[in-house]
């Protein structure tokens, strides 16, 4: 028997009677709760329950949540080509910065001192002969120089087609100022902070005064994709092999890749590099998701990979990218 709720009057009561002189029920009471009408209220529901994704579509910049040991917060993510944006500023830590050319300091021991040069002519004859072999150096150095060009040429004409395509590569960039992420606790905060004009990475974007004008804090709901869970990451690679979460573990790669391009740290890009023992772990999970003969071969190179080797890694990488955090409120 349904249990009548309490905040219905008892029909039993004077007075009480569904509408109708003969106690029959409304039928506006019976349409109200009809099928059709629950399905029509379960869809607003979920339509309520669903943000509008056109603004996010139209500024090509995605809300991100990220998990730290430290907390969760929100960001910012958008990808653009590497010639259309200027990189986030770490002059605090540019002695670590992959990006920046290395100026070598001068040998002191390679600069000659013309003056302690003394040329000693003994007689005509002989300076003739040394004014012979010093032609025929000349010409061989002349010909060699000539072919060092030639190959300096080819080398940067090759470096230039490089440096051209990897200028229309999309890379990552995040909510940054002055080498740090900037993580917000809550979605009002984030939207705060975007609307107070304050200097960041992202407002040479072309659309960031879109994004300015239009936010509202009910937009901030990251898509499953965008969450990351970086916290859990250590602890689920300690548990071993036979527990390894491979949706959390290569999503916890993507986004360390990316933090790491955006926001200059070398020793992470370099942990996560090709060929590398994390890299190794990311290669063979992703064999394990897809399935097949790659996957069995992907399990064989699990258990290859000690848990202690890479929950240590991993620790190294969160707390390097966890250094570069600016936590708002």
């Amino acid at each position: 028997m349904a249990r009548q709720s309490s905040h219905r009057p008892d029909t039993d009561e004077p007075g009480n009677e569904p509408g109708g002189s003969d106690g029959a029920a409304d039928p506006g009471q019976i349409e109200a709760e009809s099928p059709e009408a629950a399905a029509d209220s379960d869809g607003d529901d979920e339509t309520v329950g669903t943000a509008d994704r056109s603004l996010w579509e139209e500024v090509r910049i995605d809300p991100v949540e990220i998990a730290l040991p430290s907390g969760s917060g929100f960001t910012l993510r958008t990808y653009r080509p590497a010639s259309a944006l200027t990189p986030t500023d770490i002059e605090d830590r540019e002695q670590d910065d992959l990006f920046a050319h290395r100026s070598r300091q001068a040998d002191p021991d390679d600069d000659e001192d013309e003056d302690d040069e003394t040329v000693v002519i003994l007689d005509e004859d002989l300076a003739e002969q040394f004014a012979d072999e010093a032609d025929e150096d000349e010409s061989t150095d002349r010909a060699a120089r000539k072919g060092d060009k030639d190959q300096d040429d080819a080398d940067e004409t090759d470096a230039e087609a490089e440096a051209e395509a990897e200028a229309e590569e999309d890379v990552p960039a995040f909510l940054t100022h002055r080498g740090k992420l900037l993580l917000f606790k809550s979605p009002e905060a984030l939207v705060t902070f975007v609307r107070s004009g304050a200097p960041n990475d992202l407002d040479q974007l072309d659309t960031w005064g879109q994004l300015v004008e239009r936010v509202e804090p009910a937009d901030v709901a990251p898509l499953d994709e965008d969450s990351y869970e970086l916290d859990l990451v250590v602890e689920n690679l300690r548990g071993g092999h036979d527990v390894w979460d491979a949706t959390l573990l290569i999503e916890a790669g993507e986004v360390a890749r990316d933090l790491a391009y955006a926001l200059r740290i070398p020793a992470v890009l370099d942990m996560l590099s090709a060929g590398s023992s994390l890299d190794d772990l990311d290669e063979a999970l992703r064999a394990t998701v897809n399935g097949g003969l790659g996957g069995f071969r992907g399990r064989r190179r699990l258990k290859k990979i000690g848990a202690q080797t890479a929950s240590l890694g991993w620790r190294t990488i969160i707390g390097k990218i966890s250094a570069a955090v600016d936590w708002r409120d």
